[in-house]
């Protein structure tokens, strides 16, 4: 398995577990970070919606909780042909 796939698949499972009760739009991301560690998220929402957290972030709060600190790849999936990264957090 290539690490793309690893990647791919960590955010197909964690899209298996998003709370989209809101927007019905689940959608999972996994990072990578430069010592080969993946960590995934899923979005969740709440009843402030469209507030609530995106996948993206639910995956790097993880990766910071776990001591992680530089992201190499990111991988988003939903049910759609193409998905991006929702473009809420500013990059840096």
């Amino acid at each position: 398995m290539s690490r793309f796939d690893d990647l791919f698949a960590a955010a197909r499972a964690a899209r298996d577990n998003a709370y989209a009760g809101y927007s019905g739009f689940a959608v999972g991301a996994a990072v990578l970070t430069d010592d080969g560690r993946i960590f995934a998220g899923c979005n969740v929402e709440n009843a402030s919606f469209p507030e609530g957290w995106c996948a993206e972030t639910a995956a790097l709060g993880a990766m910071v909780a776990a001591g992680g600190r530089r992201v190499v790849e990111v991988v988003v999936t939903a049910d759609a042909a193409l998905c991006t990264p929702c473009g809420g957090c500013p990059s840096s």
